[in-house]
């Protein structure tokens, strides 16, 4: 199917700002334009790509002044043009410039959403740029036009697979066996029926690869996978259905990955198909930060809500007397007593499956006098934020000493920010960001709160 043509405007645009998806900003004839891959300060030519009443959506064709924080992408597959791989959105933004954005997109939302201003900045807390992206889905599509089969994210706003060779936020060895996968799967009886490989590397190195498939795989295909495992050197899984069904080849390696934390003497054993975080050095990071925030005493009795594998849970339990973590899914919740089992720590740290979107007061004094009264909280919820649970930590009289709350979301984190400072006589104390997914325009963070009054600004 032949491209559409777009319009194209010689005159050059000067942009004004970055948007919070990492697009340059400018006008032209009293409408908002939005350009991809343009920076502040530069003057850019640009072919439009949506035409609303209000606003503009464009692509940069030519800059004709650049920016200072222009920086040359280091992946190949990096670009704004048709067939451009849409896993990275700021490569060519210098790295400190990247890390300036994210900081500006949490403290705009905080204010503009909230109407809430840390009274501290944190420093970021930033590690590798580069092979660092240690969980990915690649999508794999059999494409007769493109020579056959290919392995990848998908293309810049497309439904269509990038034609990738290589990848830079991937650990090295997964980047270099991105074309050896696509062979692999070629030779396989139905390379079609392979919709996806999903990885998962520890911070080891160690590296497990789950195969979907969609129709049982023959003797054949079993065998091929089996010697690329060996000779690539990853733990081979397979997946026949849903999440829940994938299982390893060998049944020894089913905990050979491990979640790590030197700082505390932790390690949880998970799965390719379990949630841990796609950067485990920030990771470790961001757990160690963490920790060292909410400042538990040998004393004190935590409460990790939407726990997940124990990931922050473990490590408390390290320092604080009493930590109990709440998940809303109970096979995690199982997984993590696994993982308080192998760590020597079931006497300090317990789990329960709870729904926490609906939590209440009720909730809360019971859990109080479950393990005794909470004077620490840790907070780490997906996307959609706490509401519920900060509008009982806003409301219940006896509150915790202090509240860390972790977010990769700074629209809910404002939302639920707001909630606890302007209901509920909370503080924020100090907020700040930490650069999980570099060259995205993903914003992970991180806020301490403690009870009073808010400063006035």
């Amino acid at each position: 199917m032949a491209r559409t043509p777009k319009e194209r405007f010689t005159a050059p645009l000067t942009v004004e700002r970055l948007d919070n998806e990492g697009r340059g900003v400018g006008h032209r004839d009293g409408k908002v334009v939005f350009v991809e891959g343009a920076l502040p300060g530069e003057e850019v030519t640009y072919e439009r790509l949506r035409n609303k009443p209000s606003f503009e959506v464009g692509r940069i064709l030519e800059i004709h002044r650049e920016s200072f924080m222009r920086a040359t992408p280091k992946c190949p597959h990096f670009g704004m043009g048709p067939g451009s791989c849409g896993g990275c959105a700021m490569q060519h933004i210098d790295h400190a410039a990247q890390v300036a954005f994210k900081e500006r997109v949490l403290l705009d939302a905080l204010w503009h959403i909230g109407k809430v201003r840390p009274e501290n900045l944190l420093p970021p807390v930033e590690g590798p740029s580069w092979g660092y992206r240690h969980r990915a889905r690649l999508t794999v599509r059999y494409v007769e036009k493109k020579g056959g089969v290919l392995v990848g994210f998908h293309e810049k706003h497309s439904s269509f697979v990038a034609d990738m060779h290589v990848c830079p936020i991937l650990p090295r060895n997964v980047s270099e066996m991105l074309p050896v996968l696509r062979e692999l799967v070629a030779s396989l009886s139905r390379p079609d029926r392979v919709p996806q490989i999903e990885l998962a590397v520890a911070l080891s190195g160690r590296t497990a690869l789950v195969f979907r498939h969609l129709e049982p795989l023959t003797d054949e295909d079993l065998a091929k996978l089996k010697v690329a495992s060996e000779s690539l050197h990853f733990d081979l899984w397979l997946q026949p259905k849903g999440p829940d069904s994938a299982y390893p080849v060998a049944p020894e390696n089913r905990d050979a990955l491990k979640l790590v934390h030197r700082e505390f003497g932790v390690q949880i054993a998970f799965t390719p198909t379990d949630f841990t975080q796609v950067n485990p050095a920030m990771n470790e990071a961001m757990v160690s930060r963490a920790v060292r925030l909410l400042a538990p005493m040998p004393d004190s009795h935590v409460a990790d809500f939407f726990c997940g594998l124990g990931n922050f849970t473990l490590a408390l339990a390290r320092r604080a007397d009493v930590v109990i973590g709440l998940e809303g899914s109970e096979a995690l919740v199982e997984r993590a007593r696994a993982g308080a089992r192998q760590n020597a720590l079931s006497d300090k740290a317990t789990f329960r499956a709870r729904n926490l979107f609906t939590w209440s007061l009720d909730d809360w004094d019971a859990l109080n006098r479950e393990v005794g009264p909470i004077d620490r909280v840790l907070i780490d919820p997906p996307r959609e934020g706490a509401e519920a649970l900060s509008h009982v930590l806003s409301e219940t009289p006896e509150k915790p000493a202090r509240v860390v709350y972790v977010s990769c979301n700074p629209a809910t984190l404002a939302r639920d920010l707001a909630i606890l400072v302007h209901a509920g006589a909370w503080r924020v104390r100090q907020a700040g960001i930490m650069n999980m997914f570099p060259h995205t325009s993903h914003v992970e963070s991180m806020a301490v709160l403690e009870p009073g009054t808010p400063q006035t600004s």
